[in-house]
């Protein structure tokens, strides 16, 4: 930009995030969150003015939501999976995660970056990512305690990311629920 020799009237418009999605009421529990992933440029929706709040994350999603996150830091070394592709939009994110120590993928070599996430597979990374540390029980009556989970629920109910009686580990994550436990660890 450069100033002009005359006086210039700028003028700045302040959008909702959520607003801009058919599909995300204003009153929903995660408006906010939605919102505050568009402004951090974490995602930008799934098209055509929709957010699908209801659609099942994929592992892949759930770590470049995290990646960019934590500000989208470059990774040291090259993806050493064979399901992810160099050139996907996920490849670096999926890299920082296992150099990370975020994720050690699903097999010896493989991220299953198309698999589902489970609910307890997102506050599982999200509390390896802020190197958190669960303490006691998470109180939920279907989070067995010498689950892999468990450590990672308790966390993110001790942080306010959770609450409940039930927890549903095992149930898949919405876009919705991945988008909310990463605003509500940012507040």
């Amino acid at each position: 930009f450069k100033m002009p020799d005359h006086d210039v009237t700028v003028r700045v418009y302040f959008t909702d995030g959520a607003a801009q999605f058919t599909d995300v009421p204003a009153n929903a529990y995660y408006a906010g969150a939605v919102s505050w992933a568009v402004a951090n440029g974490i995602t930008d929706g799934t098209g055509a003015g929709t957010f699908s709040p209801d659609a099942q994350c994929t592992r892949a999603e759930v770590v470049t939501f995290l990646w960019r996150a934590m500000g989208s830091p470059e990774p040291s070394g090259d993806n050493s999976f064979t399901d992810v592709p160099a050139d996907s939009y996920y490849s670096k994110a999926v890299q920082w995660a296992m150099e990370e120590g975020i994720t050690s993928g699903t097999g010896a070599d493989t991220f299953s970056p198309d698999a589902v996430c489970t609910r307890a597979e997102v506050v599982t990374f999200l509390m390896r990512a802020l190197d958190g540390q669960g303490a006691g029980s998470a109180g939920f009556s279907d989070v067995p305690a010498d689950s892999y989970y468990s450590e990672a629920v308790a966390w993110a109910v001790a942080n306010g990311i959770t609450d409940g009686l039930t927890y549903a580990a095992k149930g898949n994550c919405p876009r919705s629920d991945a988008v909310y436990f990463l605003w509500q660890q940012s507040e």
